[in-house]
């Protein structure tokens, strides 16, 4: 279950994407505007946002899809994200994905049931040196392992 944000009205979403318009290309700013406010871009806002910019909804889409962080759905409370690149795979970064994943019962970008974990890949935290590496929102976590992950996981609330 994703974490809890107001369902976003038309003429919130108007507002909000409205109030962008000023800004040399707007669509990013949009985006990060709408997932600020409601923990996603909402599928109600794509077609708004293609009208005010004078593009298709197709061309809006491709560039939400484009961007990683973006989301379609809000995400659980916290978002724990494992790195995917070369240098963590080498230290088991794949197997402990698989595990934590597992353990969880999801796929990469599901929520547990009480909405406080989000699982994502990302592709690179810099801490290759202390490989396999873990982020959970702002923090950097290096050579975790199994039971390392199990304490993020516990603190996380998962």
């Amino acid at each position: 279950m994703p974490r809890d944000f107001p369902q976003p009205t038309a003429d919130e979403i108007e507002t909000l994407i409205h109030s962008q318009l000023h800004l040399e290309g707007p669509l990013l700013p949009i985006f990060h505007l709408l997932q600020e406010s409601f923990g996603h871009v909402p599928e109600t806002a794509i077609q708004p946002i293609a009208d005010a910019l004078n593009i298709t909804r197709a061309e809006v889409h491709g560039v939400m899809s484009f961007y990683h962080d973006f989301r379609n759905v809000p995400a659980g409370r916290h978002v724990v994200k494992i790195c995917r690149a070369e240098a963590c795979q080498s230290m088991g970064a794949n197997a402990l994905a698989e595990e934590t994943l597992a353990k969880l019962g999801l796929a990469w970008h599901g929520t547990t049931a009480n909405g406080n974990v989000t699982v994502e890949p990302v592709y690179c935290l810099g801490l290759c040196a202390c490989a396999p590496a873990v982020m959970v929102g702002e923090t950097v976590h290096g050579r975790v392992d199994g039971a390392k992950m199990d304490a993020i996981l516990k603190e996380a609330g998962a």
